[in-house]
C-alpha cells in the first residue's frame, strides 16, 4: 500500500525515470520509461509554447495513444491538469465542459481537429492540434503537492450534464495501491484495455498500471483482430466490458494464452456470460471492480470469489463483491429489504461530503457476508455499454420535436450492452405519429449517439401518480 505522503506523479517518476523497459506499447510505438518521460517533458514544452495558463485545466480531445499518456504526465509536470473529454459528445456538450473548466484552449489530436475547431468557436477559446511530442531534456517536476491534480475526468449529473471530477495526487496514489493489489499489477506485468481515454476505465486504469510499474497497451478501438494481437505483445492483464466478452465467446477467441488476470465491469453482466468466461479461461484470475468516476474501486468480486463460484456458489455472480481495503460501506435510507442508496467512505475516493462519504446514486443491499447486490439506480440512470444516460436529458430533447407531446425514457435489459435506451412517446396526433428515422435524426443532432433511443413505443398516455409524477417502473415492466 502507498502512504499518504506519496503522489501519483512521484510513483510515475520512481517507476519509469531512467528505465529502459517498455512503458507504453501502442499503435506500433513502443516507448521505454525513459522515452515516455522525455516525451512528457516535450509535451510540457508544447503547453508552454501555446500559452496555456499555469494552473488552468487543459481541455483535450485525445484517444488512448502513447502521445496521450505523455501529454497527461507532461500536463501534471507543468502544473496544468489535463481534462480529456469524450469525442462522441455533441459540440454543445463539449463547449459546456470547456467553459465550465475555464480552459483557454481545446487541444485535439488530428482525427478530432474539425470537432475541436467547432467547439472552440462555440466556447470562445483557441483550438490547438496536438501530435506526438518531441523528446525533451527538460527536468519535469514530478514531485507535486499532495492536493495538486492528476487529471480532471467528467461524469454526468442527475440531469445528464457532464460534471467535472478532479483527481487529487495523494488520493490517486492511494487508489494505485488498492487497485494494483486486487489485480496483482506489479513491475513487469502488461495491462491492456480498449477503454476510451476520457473514461475512468481508460485513463484511470492505465494510470494505475503505469504507477504500479506495469507496461500499458492501450488500443483505441476494440476488434477481434486487435484482441488476438495482444498475445504477440505479451498482455498479462486486460480490462473488458461484458459486451466484449459476449463477442469473444461467440467467436471462440477469448483465450489468448498470455493472460494472468481478466478484469471486467462497467456494465451489468449476464450470469451465463460470466459462467462461460470462467469455463473458457481456466487458471486465469477473474476480478470485477465496482466503482464510479467519483471514486473507485469500492467493492471487488475477487479471484477467490470466482473460485467459490466455480465450486458451486453461483449466487455470488449476482453481486459485485465486498468492500475493498480501506472502504466502509453503508446503505442510506434502507427499506425493509435492506435496499438503500450505497454510500462509501475511504481515503482513495475523489468526491465526498464533509464526513468523507461518497453517495453513489446506486441502490443495493449488503448481505451478512458483506457482499453487495445492486438492484437499481437512484434517479433512473441508464448504463449502456459503460456509458451513463440520464432519461431527463433525452426526454427534454424528444419533447422539443413538434410532433411529440410527451416523452419518457427508460433502460431495458440487453444481452450485449447491459441496457439500452427505450423511449415511450405520446404523439401530438395519434393518427399520424412521427417517423422513427426522422426522430432518430432529430435526437442525434443534440445527443451523443449512445443516448439516442434504440427502441420506440407510441402510447396514448404516460403512467403517472396522483401528484402527476411519472411512474417509470410501470414502463420498465410493460
Amino acid at each position: 500500500m502507498t502512504d499518504r505522503g506519496t503522489t501519483w506523479s512521484s510513483l510515475i517518476a520512481m517507476q519509469w525515470r531512467a528505465n529502459e523497459a517498455p512503458a507504453v506499447i501502442a499503435g506500433g510505438d513502443e516507448w521505454s520509461g525513459t522515452e515516455l518521460l522525455e516525451r512528457a517533458a516535450g509535451a510540457a514544452d508544447r503547453l508552454d509554447g501555446f500559452g496555456a495558463p499555469d494552473g488552468v485545466p487543459v481541455a483535450a480531445l485525445v484517444s488512448s495513444t502513447a502521445a496521450a499518456f505523455a501529454l497527461a504526465i507532461g500536463a501534471t509536470g507543468s502544473g496544468r491538469p489535463l481534462a480529456p473529454l469524450g469525442p462522441r459528445l455533441t459540440v454543445d456538450e463539449l463547449a459546456h465542459c470547456v467553459r465550465d473548466l475555464g480552459s483557454t484552449v481545446v487541444l485535439a489530436e488530428p482525427d478530432f481537429a474539425d470537432t475541436a475547431r467547432d467547439v472552440a468557436v462555440r466556447a470562445g477559446v483557441q483550438p490547438v492540434i496536438y501530435d506526438t511530442p518531441r523528446r525533451s531534456a527538460r527536468a519535469l517536476d514530478l514531485d507535486p503537492a499532495p492536493d495538486a491534480l492528476v487529471v480532471i475526468l467528467h461524469t454526468s449529473g442527475t440531469t445528464g450534464s457532464p460534471r467535472a471530477v478532479p483527481y487529487r495526487q495523494d488520493r490517486f496514489a492511494l487508489r494505485v495501491g488498492v487497485h494494483a493489489a486486487l489485480c496483482e499489477l506489479t513491475i513487469g506485468r502488461r495491462f491492456a484495455s480498449a477503454s476510451p481515454f476520457h473514461h475512468i476505465a481508460g485513463f484511470g486504469n492505465h494510470a494505475v498500471a503505469l504507477a504500479a510499474g506495469a507496461s500499458v497497451i492501450p488500443f483505441p478501438r476494440f476488434t477481434t483482430v486487435a484482441w488476438r494481437g495482444l498475445a504477440e505483445v505479451g498482455a498479462t492483464h486486460v480490462l473488458v466490458v461484458p459486451t466484449v466478452l459476449e463477442m469473444l465467446l461467440a467467436e471462440d477467441a477469448l483465450d489468448i494464452g498470455t493472460l494472468h488476470t481478466l478484469q471486467y465491469g462497467a456494465a451489468p453482466i449476464h450470469p451465463e456470460t460470466l459462467a462461460r468466461t470462467i469455463a473458457a479461461l481456466p487458471g486465469v484470475r477473474l476480478v470485477n471492480l465496482f466503482g464510479q468516476t467519483e471514486g473507485s474501486p469500492i467493492t471487488c468480486l475477487s479471484a477467490e470469489d470466482h473460485r467459490l463460484v466455480a465450486a458451486g456458489r453461483v449466487e455470488l455472480l449476482g453481486t459485485v463483491g465486498r468492500a475493498v481495503a480501506g472502504i466502509e460501506l453503508r446503505t442510506e435510507g434502507a427499506d425493509d429489504r435492506g435496499v438503500g442508496e450505497i454510500c462509501a467512505r475511504g481515503a482513495h475516493l475523489f468526491v465526498t461530503d464533509a464526513d468523507g462519504w461518497l453517495r453513489t446514486g446506486d441502490m443495493g443491499r449488503v448481505d451478512d457476508e458483506g457482499y453487495l447486490t445492486l438492484v437499481g439506480r437512484r434517479g433512473d440512470k441508464i448504463i449502456r455499454g459503460g456509458e451513463n444516460v440520464y432519461p431527463l436529458e433525452v426526454e427534454h430533447v424528444l419533447e422539443r420535436h413538434p410532433a411529440v407531446r410527451e416523452a419518457a425514457v427508460v433502460g431495458v435489459p440487453d444481452r450485449r450492452w447491459g441496457e439500452v435506451v427505450h423511449a415511450f412517446l405520446v404523439p401530438d396526433d395519434s393518427a399520424s405519429p412521427p417517423d422513427l428515422e426522422e426522430l432518430r435524426r432529430f435526437a442525434r443532432a443534440s445527443l451523443a449517439g449512445f443516448k439516442v433511443p434504440s427502441g420506440w413505443t407510441f402510447v396514448a398516455e404516460l403512467p403517472r401518480n396522483a401528484n402527476g409524477k411519472l411512474l417509470r417502473r410501470h414502463l420498465v415492466s410493460s
